[in-house]
């Protein structure tokens, strides 16, 4: 796991809500750590090369074979021939940080969280960014259906919020046939609407059962 302090500042996350909602409504989901640590691999490779060891085949502590080593550069590689995500990432701030004390209202209830997220793209000049994940869809449609399987609606509505960006991106490359998937969203979006919905109903959750900020 990469040792950042970002994962210890106390304001709220995305990430928490999605712990949040594991309590809640528990399901059998499949062991997520060697997901998460390829694909943190991915966003390494692409916004935070420094992290990286190509002759060691390490990101931070984690070691990979050659083969998923090698994966993940097709990946790159894939991802800087698609020209939009080409020219999004070049100018870009990479993994910015933003935190904003939300307002919200669930069921005519007003309360307040302190927010936090981290943006994987960040373009000032335009105002807005998105996010770049690694997929096992192999089509359009495929990664599609996984945007809202995964919350990864939720997730980019809590972003646009946090930052008042009108729009956003979502970046995906499949790591079975190495296409690159685009899904674009803004304020008119079912995807942000229904995504702004799942992140309010458990923001409020979590303010009834932790208060204003992450436990300690």
């Amino acid at each position: 796991m990469n040792p950042d302090s970002y994962y210890s500042r106390k304001e709220v996350s995305n990430s928490d809500l999605t712990w949040l909602k594991k309590q809640l409504y528990p399901t059998y989901m499949p062991d997520p750590t060697e997901a998460y640590k390829f694909g943190n691999l991915i966003d390494a490779m692409l916004t935070e090369p420094q992290r990286v060891d190509f002759l060691q085949r390490t990101c931070d502590s984690d070691k990979f074979t050659r083969e998923e080593f090698e994966k993940a550069q097709n990946m790159k590689r894939a991802f800087f021939r698609e020209e939009t995500a080409k020219v999004l990432i070049e100018r870009a701030d990479t993994q910015k940080i933003m935190t904003k004390r939300m307002s919200l209202n669930f069921g005519g209830i007003e309360f307040e969280l302190n927010t936090r997220c981290k943006w994987d793209i960040w373009r000032p000049d335009l105002g807005w960014g998105g996010d770049i994940k690694s997929t096992a869809a192999t089509t359009q449609k495929q990664f599609e259906d996984a945007v809202r399987f995964f919350d990864y609606d939720r997730q980019r509505a809590w972003y646009m919020d946090i930052a008042g960006s009108k729009q956003d991106v979502l970046i995906a490359i499949s790591k079975v046939n190495f296409k690159v998937f685009k899904v674009y969203i803004n304020r008119e979006s079912e995807l942000y609407k229904d995504g702004r919905a799942k992140y309010n109903e458990l923001a409020f959750r979590w303010w009834l059962m932790f208060g204003e900020n992450k436990a300690a």
